[in-house]
């Protein structure tokens, strides 16, 4: 009972993501010059291409130097400034516009933006810490994020058809690439941490392959080879819900998207979500949502 079913939940939460991915700017420096792009609600990123520059946070930290081969993500949106100096950058010179004519040290970005439309990505965001730097130029274990980095720079410079599409699906991917490396170092609790949990993780794995099956912690706990008290508690430890909880509200996001993307009916969405009638699916779908399935499918 100990083998892993085919799913991966971690690949069947980020199709449910809704990832939209933008790189706004590819800015040159030099001189004097800060940039701020928090505040927006959404994930921002930025590589140092080439150059260097220097990280300020609001959260107390000293200012962090960067290097050519830099990639800083902010997951929470979390307030920062990158500039020239170890400094605090002045207000007044804050996304000022590159000069036009370039003299001296030169430092280059590629800035941009993950935004998640879906739900299903809040519990992955929240076990990750508010700041994530990644030197991709010394880690030989993020050499593919290396090369991806530089398919989505090439694509951006040559541009044609489609560009917009390409760039992405390659930030889609590049957002999984750095997930990965935040399950490789080692994460204390959230729902990466749970994934990367041989015992929960296999759980995940299971409730993401048949969601409709009637599970119960017991039979969890028994196909993971772990007594029921010290599955029940490692999972709420990790995921911070429990087991019947995550499959409750996992159910409402397959239903939110099949109420959103099909024509099936409400009673065949119910039963393709493991409720054995419309009413307790109705029931259960307005107490974890907030919304009816009806207005749902309006749009509202």
């Amino acid at each position: 009972m100990s083998d892993g079913p085919n799913t991966d939940a971690l690949s069947d939460i980020l199709r449910r993501m809704r990832l939209k991915a933008e790189i706004y700017a590819r800015p040159d420096y030099c001189g004097t010059w800060a940039v701020d792009t928090s505040g927006h609600r959404k994930a921002a990123f930025h590589l140092i291409e080439r150059g260097t520059g220097w990280l300020h946070t609001d959260d107390g930290a000293e200012p962090r130097s960067l290097a050519g081969g830099d990639l800083v993500l902010f997951p929470h949106d979390a307030s920062h400034r990158i500039s020239n100096s170890d400094q605090t950058p002045a207000n007044a010179i804050i996304n000022l516009p590159p000069p036009a004519v370039l003299q001296g040290s030169v430092t280059s970005l590629l800035c941009g933006f993950f935004e998640f439309q879906s739900r299903a990505a809040w519990p992955l965001l929240d076990g990750l810490p508010p700041i994530i730097v990644l030197d991709l130029k010394e880690s030989s274990g993020l050499y593919g994020t290396q090369a991806l980095l530089q398919l989505i720079m090439g694509e951006l410079e040559r541009g044609g058809p489609g560009t917009d599409a390409v760039v992405n699906e390659l930030a889609f991917v590049l957002f999984i690439h750095v997930m990965r490396s935040q399950m490789k170092k080692g994460l204390s609790q959230g729902l990466l941490c749970a994934l990367a949990d041989p015992k929960i993780g296999n759980a995940l794995n299971h409730i993401h392959a048949d969601f409709s099956v009637n599970w119960t912690v017991e039979r969890l706990a028994h196909v993971v080879a772990m007594s029921r008290s010290a599955f029940a508690g490692r999972f709420r430890e990790l995921v911070g819900m429990t087991p019947i909880r995550y499959l409750s509200e996992w159910r409402m996001h397959e239903a939110r998207s099949l109420l959103r993307d099909t024509d099936l009916s409400i009673a065949e969405i119910a039963i393709q979500n493991g409720y054995q009638s419309e009413v307790a699916f109705r029931k259960a779908f307005k107490s974890i949502s907030g919304q009816t399935p009806g207005s749902v499918r309006r749009g509202k």
